[in-house]
């Protein structure tokens, strides 16, 4: 028989206090539940911090924007550069100029036997059409670095070959062959295009015909204009490429090679348009006709066997690629402007180059 006593509740003896804890518990639990804020307040903060973290992460680590993802080895600190000096150089212009600094950096720092390292915005520019190898210098990682800036002249001199200094920045405008064709394997090998870039270019070109058959020979036509149809006669007493000088380029092409193709790209697609002609049926204007955009207008440039080029980096590195057989511009400025101070034709086209004289009436008209 059960003590009912045993079992039922006992008041507390005289001097201690009633044990009421899972009554005052119960009461915090409600108290904080009724202030903490609502599941879907907690997860939108999460989705902020992560989302932020991402962002400053993204930044931290310089990767390229989207939609071109080529994260290059980048340096965040100086502890991780190696020892023995260090060489960057300036990211100036567009694209022909800093192909131009990046193969210069390239084959001055290993003949100096430097380390290269680039910075984003050069990275920015070439890795998404090429599959360049030199690694990021960070842009905090380089404000931290005591650089001595070396200015380079658009051809190669002796004494780059000993170029004082321990971090030392390149500055100018380099782009000769004097610098780099001695490594010109290393050079095309670096600006190998991305097999997406290379397939779209090679595409468009296996659907070109001539007379209904396909052709056997490509000429990439590169015809620069923009800004040099007022800068070169107003600035350097010079000219731009005009119809007679593209006719002669394309009718020799025309006299050693049966049946070619010539692609044509530029940045004033309507010009082109009205002055080259197109009555032999083996002109395409790429892009049908309209600019595009200068990563495809390269690719199919170096796509093709042989090319012809006017004025500009753009072209001079196109025709570099490319290999082949190249017709250019030459003396398209007057013997007296200062721009053949700063660019040596010998020193910008290949000796085995063909050049075509310009017509410097218009420049000489100007310029009395």
């Amino acid at each position: 028989m059960w003590d009912v006593r045993a079992v039922a509740p006992q008041r507390p003896a005289a001097g201690h206090p009633r044990v009421g804890w899972p009554r005052k518990l119960k009461t915090a639990a409600r108290r904080f539940w009724a202030t903490c804020p609502s599941s879907s307040t907690i997860c939108f903060l999460f989705v902020i911090f992560a989302v932020s973290t991402i962002f400053h992460c993204h930044r931290r680590l310089a990767l390229v924007p989207t939609p071109w993802a080529y994260a290059g080895r980048v340096v965040l600190f100086p502890r991780h550069l190696p020892a023995g000096g260090v060489f960057t150089i300036n990211a100036k212009g567009r694209l022909g100029n800093q192909m131009g600094e990046y193969a210069t950096l390239y084959a001055l720092a290993k003949m100096n036997g430097r380390a290269a390292f680039i910075p984003p915005q050069m990275h920015s520019t070439l890795a998404p059409i090429f599959r360049i190898t030199l690694p990021v210098l960070h842009d905090a990682t380089a404000r931290s670095i005591p650089w001595e800036n070396y200015y380079l002249n658009d051809w190669m001199e002796e004494q780059y070959r000993h170029i004082p200094g321990e971090y030392v920045r390149l500055t100018g405008y380099p782009c000769s062959w004097t610098f780099y064709h001695h490594l010109r394997a290393e050079i095309l090998r670096e600006f190998t295009l991305h097999a997406h870039v290379r397939e779209e270019a090679q595409n468009f070109l296996r659907g070109l015909r001539v007379n209904g058959s396909r052709p056997s020979t490509y000429v990439g036509v590169h015809v620069r204009r923009g800004d040099y149809v007022h800068v070169m006669p107003n600035v350097w007493k010079g000219v731009v490429a005009d119809r007679d000088y593209l006719q002669q380029a394309l009718g020799w092409f025309r006299a050693r090679h049966r049946s070619p193709l010539f692609v044509i790209t530029s940045d004033d697609m309507a010009w082109c348009r009205r002055n080259i002609n197109s009555s032999h049926q083996d002109v395409v204007f790429a892009g049908n006709g309209r600019q595009g955009s200068p990563a495809r207008d390269f690719a199919l440039l170096t796509q093709c066997n042989h090319t012809v080029i006017t004025v500009g980096t753009f072209g001079i590195w196109a025709a570099y690629l490319t290999g082949g057989s190249t017709v250019y511009l030459a003396n398209f400025t007057l013997p007296g402007s200062r721009f053949r101070m700063i660019f040596k034709p010998q020193a910008a086209f290949l000796p085995e180059w063909v050049g075509i004289a310009a017509n410097l009436g218009q420049a000489r008209e100007s310029h009395p």
